[in-house]
């Protein structure tokens, strides 16, 4: 345990100080990139202009022999493209900690291009020792290579142990980020009987009461990732860090998608992976808020400047509580107004 006084000083002579509070950008989606594959990277100076994160993955769907290519890939891409210049955040998901190539992942990464890294995904986070572990060495390195700014970390919950111990793991760095679910290993850890990526089960269900006259009994489906969304975003609010929805692997199907982005966005998620072009416009439809949402949070917010006392608008009452709920959507606003020209018009912020 890290005491008070000493949680923000630099582990490492030479670091640079954590930060204090977490920069203020637009993550509405963190686009995987698969550094290896010569045809993708070549795309990324275009696609860096139109998604918030860039994330180079050197972990899953990378194969072994592939590894080393990813890694200078990824160096590759990082020194090839002006990321800051249209406000994009470049991340890479490294391996895993129990992994042969973690370490050289961050010497080689963050020796090369550690200036221009904004956050180190670390997948498979199981308690706040990981976290400490990376935590130690980045700042080693950072001082070793004189990087200027703190490279944050983001841990994926892709473990029932990881899920346990979500608010520690939220507590144990101020270098932390935030957290992203990871459904597929997390299905794995605690044994659930699914194949899927992420979304739904048409057998995860709840039926109606039988009735007298023996009709059919209404059915619904329900969320499988309701409850672990909902304690992972309890533990990113509580500790001043985002929380992210995950893969959704189903790039056929962008209903299910748009579904499941939504249910992760209404509770509180700020962003969602996108592992193919197509899930980059659900994510941007479903992370900005609805315009006539916006719209009466501007009202509630300017009939209530300083967010005291009471008004009635539109026959409901509005009163301190309800201005903290306008204040999170007008922000958003104004966040994705910045950054989306048509927006700002549509939110009246242009």
């Amino acid at each position: 345990m890290k005491l008070p006084r000493r949680f923000f000083q630099p582990l490492a002579t030479g670091a640079p100080a954590p930060f204090r509070d977490l920069p203020v950008k637009l993550e509405r989606m963190i686009h995987f990139v698969p550094p290896h594959n010569d045809k993708v990277r070549a795309r990324v100076p275009d696609l860096a202009a139109t998604v918030d994160v860039v994330l180079g993955n050197l972990e899953d769907a990378v194969p072994v022999d592939q590894k080393e290519a990813a890694r200078k890939g990824f160096v590759a891409m990082a020194q090839a493209t002006d990321f800051a210049a249209s406000g994009t955040g470049l991340w890479t998901r490294i391996n895993a900690l129990n992994s042969p190539w973690i370490l050289d992942d961050l010497f080689e990464i963050v020796s090369q291009v550690g200036d221009k890294l904004d956050v180190v995904m670390v997948p498979k986070v199981e308690g706040p020792w990981d976290i400490h572990y990376i935590d130690q060495l980045l700042a080693q390195l950072e001082a070793k290579h004189g990087v200027g700014k703190p490279i944050l970390v983001h841990a994926i919950l892709e473990t029932a142990e990881g899920v346990a111990n979500v608010d520690a793991i939220a507590s144990a760095s101020p270098r932390m980020h935030g957290m992203s679910l990871g459904p597929a290993d997390l299905a794995a850890s605690r044994g659930m009987k699914t194949t899927r990526v992420g979304g739904g089960h048409p057998d995860y269900r709840v039926i109606a009461d039988p009735t007298s006259d023996g009709a059919a009994r209404a059915s619904a489906q329900q969320d499988l990732w309701h409850y672990t969304i909902a304690k992972m975003v309890d533990a990113c609010m509580a500790n001043g860090l985002k929380a992210f929805y995950g893969p959704f692997g189903d790039f056929s199907d962008g209903d299910a998608c748009e579904a499941q982005f939504r249910n992760a966005f209404l509770m509180g998620c700020a962003g969602a992976w996108t592992l193919h072009p197509n899930q980059v416009a659900i994510a941007k439809r479903v992370f900005a808020p609805d315009p006539a949402e916006v719209a009466f949070a501007m009202r509630i917010v300017e009939a209530m400047p300083d967010g005291t006392g009471a008004v009635m608008l539109d026959g409901k009452m509005q009163d301190d509580a309800t201005w903290k709920q306008a204040k999170v959507i007008v922000d958003l606003a104004r966040l994705v107004a910045e950054k989306d020209p048509e927006l700002a018009q549509t939110y009246g912020l242009k």
